[in-house]
């Protein structure tokens, strides 16, 4: 049960007694257009980011808050208080009602998106490697908030005050953010305490926060996602596994080593062990749903096999990320 647990607590690199299953290459440079493809910029250039929350942006934006303030959007009526701007008086209802009343618009304002991304030796495993496909989950959702007016922040978990990610507004800030992201790289074995910590620490706005990790920390994740509810923000948890980690296939007598400690356990594989893990992976997400569900955040784990443009249009609008 020890080794078990080891499986999905940490990523391994599978060792039999007469051979060496190829490790996985480090993730290299990736390219714009592999990145993000025209056909998935068209599709993404129709949506847009949602948030469940009223948060004060800083400045104006292209966002329609719940909060009554100035534009050209009517909102609601509400009576006359003296000291309120004349300007905004509705003169044909005091014409016909004798009563003086305030018309109310919709405030503009920017939505602030952050990404934090777990770069940590375990999400470069699969093919794709759970941490390209978290690059462009990331990058797809940091495009919808670039054209939309919001102030879009990725970092990763290793990320600290001297290298800190961009802050990027505005669609001409797209080519920073695809030279940030493609140059992230999978070996900072940052626990995801210390990386959410560190993050929450230097980034004090409110608003959206997506984390994209496989949740693969042998400190557990309670404590960590604690942090981000202190944040008061939106919060997301994208828990990403490859479908070799679902549905692993293997069999016959394998050492196990941590790719990122080098910790190694001996296991014989048989049909029962892989029955008794896969209940044991699904009770693992199953608690991480449910602890996120019970404080306010959202939970979604999705395979490397469902390709991004799907997960962001169905899967996440379902949620109300996007619309």
């Amino acid at each position: 049960m020890e080794a078990l647990t080891g499986v999905f607590n940490s990523s391994f690199v599978i060792r039999h007694s007469n051979f060496v299953i190829p490790i996985p290459m480090p993730s290299t440079l990736i390219s714009p257009t592999q990145l993000l493809p025209p056909q998935l910029l068209a599709q993404l250039e129709r949506l847009e980011l949602v948030s469940r929350k009223i948060f004060r942006g800083r400045m104006k934006g292209e966002r329609k808050s719940k909060r009554k303030g100035q534009s050209v959007e009517f909102a609601d009526f509400r009576n006359y208080v003296a000291g309120d701007d004349l300007r905004f008086i509705d003169w044909n209802l005091y014409a016909r009602l004798d009563k003086l009343f305030l018309k109310l618009f919709l405030e503009e304002e920017d939505l602030h998106f952050f990404a934090l991304i777990d770069t940590s030796g375990s999400m470069d495993f699969g093919e794709p490697t759970k941490l390209d496909y978290a690059r462009q989950l990331a990058a797809s959702l940091g495009f919808i908030g670039l054209i939309r007016g919001a102030r879009v922040k990725i970092e990763t978990l290793g990320s600290t005050h001297k290298n800190p990610g961009p802050t990027l507004r505005g669609r001409a800030s797209l080519w920073r953010m695809m030279d940030y992201m493609g140059g992230i790289q999978a070996g900072e074995n940052v626990p995801l305490t210390t990386g959410i910590k560190n993050f929450c620490v230097r980034n004090t706005g409110k608003g959206i926060f997506i984390l994209i990790t496989d949740l693969m920390d042998k400190e557990g994740y309670d404590k960590a996602l604690r942090f981000l509810v202190a944040q008061q923000m939106d919060v997301y948890v994208i828990h990403v596994l490859c479908p070799e980690e679902i549905a692993p296939d293997l069999k016959g007598d394998l050492k196990l080593v941590d790719c990122e400690d080098d910790d190694q356990a001996e296991v014989t594989v048989s049909r029962p062990l892989l029955d008794k893990y896969k209940r044991t992976l699904a009770s693992f997400i199953d608690g991480a749903r449910d602890f996120c569900n019970r404080r306010g955040m959202n939970y979604l784990m999705t395979s490397t096999d469902t390709p991004v443009d799907k997960l962001v249009a169905s899967y996440l609008r379902k949620r109300g990320l996007v619309k």
